[in-house]
Parts: C-alpha cells; structure tokens; sequence
C-alpha cells in the first residue's frame, strides 16, 4: 500500500495524532462528540471509570466505561472545519497505521453521536425540546471538497431546495446527507427527527442581522416554507452535515441529537438550558450503553 506522506499525516513526537492529540488505545469505539469543551466533563462525571484524559486547544478528550461499555466524550469546537480534522484524525487512529503510514487492510468503523444544541425554524419546536437530525444540509460547502461526495449525498433534495431558494451561485452548493439509520434506531423513536441546516457561521449564514445587513433577508422564510415528501427543515446547527457525510464516505456512523435553545420563529430563548442539556446526555449514555 502506498505510504502516506509526512507532511498529509502529521504525528506528534509521543505518536500521537497532530491536532487532537490521541494515540489509538486511547479512544473508544463509541464517541460522544459536543462543541462546548466544557461538556466533556458533564459526560464523563457519569463514567464509572475514566482512563484518559488528553486536551490540545479546544480538543478535549475523556475516555472510560460507562454501565460496561467503553465510551469516548469529545469536544469538537465549533464548526464544519473542525469537524473535518476530528473525523479524518479519528479515522486515521482506527484506519491507518501510524507507524508505517498505510491504511489497514480491515475496516473498523465507529460509532458517533453529537450532541449539541440548536435553534429551531418551525414554530411548533418549542425550547428545551430535544431533535434528532435524520438529514443535514451543508451549507458549508466542505463535502464538496472531496471526489464520491455524490455517492453519499440526496441529488433529489439538493435540486428542489436550490430551485426553491433560488439558490446565489456565490454561496457554497448546498448539499444533504442522512444520519445512520442505525444509530437513530439506537436513539430511540421517541425523539423527534427532522432535516437540520449546518451554518457556517452564527450571525449572517443563520439569518441574523446586527451591522452587517445579509443577501437574502427572506432566507429563513424560504427555509421554513420549504417541504420534501410532507418534511420540513426543523433547525439550525453549525458540525453535522460534515459529520454526516465524512462520516458515509469513511465507514463510520454517525448522528445528531440537540436541544432546542432558541426558537427563531416565535422569538423565544431558553431561560436556561442547562437542565436539558444534561438530561440528554444521560439519555443518549443509557441509550447507546443497551
């Protein structure tokens, strides 16, 4: 097999990855992964054992058991970008030979949950609920970065939603990709599931005006009005298009549960999101350690 490259695959002196750190042993087939850093220690306090705790910049990461199975909470940071450098670093621990610098000959795939919070765009999403995203739509334009992106992707969505929005040819190509089924199964049905837009940034790309005014005020109406086989988008976040797609072309399997913090429809913000946020992250531990 064709060895990578030094300056593609870059490890650290101690034989850890570049950015976050890890060496293979110390993450877990199960990874929670969260943008706040702080939330890492909320996941792990539930642990019965922690046997690692590795950081560099805003990467935080905290392994252990949890009810017997093995599990990994991660912080991320905000953002597709970096999202791009945890899945191909994660990938690289489980599927690439560090020493050597080959891809393995076996596969092994991981299983990843974020969860995050998120701010909905249907008026019938009140806050403090809970969403599971079934499909995001990159609004990023990461995927669009890497060859059999199309394998992964809804041609079928993508066409509709340009055509609706009247898509500016100088914004990032949209693109959508579902979830793993089976890690939604794993979730629960309970939940509710919808479409989620990852925004690549907080103010202008999700609608907001301050200063600065935005190309398209209409854009959050024309997101709200849009429908595919009787579904609407539900929310905006800002990780789980690439999480979603990198994750199809890797082999990994990957899903999205947020916390509704703010309603954008009715004007409304959580007094205190807090409670919900670690009430699904017990959720989301006891559902993934059955």
């Amino acid at each position: 097999m064709k060895q990578i490259g030094e300056s593609e695959l870059i490890i650290n002196k101690d034989g850890s990855i570049f950015h976050l750190h890890l060496t293979p042993d110390q993450i877990a087939e199960n990874i929670i992964l969260v943008g706040d850093p702080g939330r890492v220690a909320l996941i792990s306090a539930h642990f019965d054992k922690i046997e690692h705790k590795v950081q560099n910049r805003e990467f935080i990461t905290h392994t252990g058991y949890y009810k017997g199975k093995r599990f990994s909470a991660l912080a991320t940071g905000i953002g597709t970008d970096n999202i791009d450098i945890v899945l191909n670093e994660l990938d690289a621990l489980v599927n690439i030979d560090l020493k050597t610098r080959t891809p393995k000959s076996t596969h092994k795939s991981l299983n990843l949950v974020r969860i995050g919070t998120s701010g909905g765009l249907q008026e019938d999403m009140p806050v403090d609920s809970f969403l599971m995203s079934e499909t995001a739509i990159g609004f990023d334009g990461l995927l669009n970065f890497y060859q059999r992106r199309d394998e992964v992707c809804r041609a079928d969505i993508e066409a509709e939603f340009t055509k609706h929005m009247n898509w500016n040819p100088r914004i990032a190509a949209p693109y959508f990709v579902d979830a793993s089924e089976e890690m939604l199964n794993k979730l629960g049905t309970d939940i509710r599931r919808g479409l989620t837009i990852s925004a690549p940034g907080f103010y202008g790309p999700q609608g907001r005006q301050l200063r600065l005014e935005i190309q398209d005020p209409d854009i959050n109406d024309k997101i709200r009005s849009f429908r595919f086989n009787n579904k609407c988008i539900t929310n905006y976040e800002m990780e789980s298009s690439a999480l979603f797609g990198l994750s199809a072309l890797l082999g990994h399997k990957a899903a999205t549960v947020c916390v509704i913090i703010a309603n954008r429809y009715a004007k409304q913000y959580s007094k205190d999101y807090h409670p919900a946020v670690k009430n699904l992250i017990e959720i989301v531990l006891d559902r993934l350690a059955m």
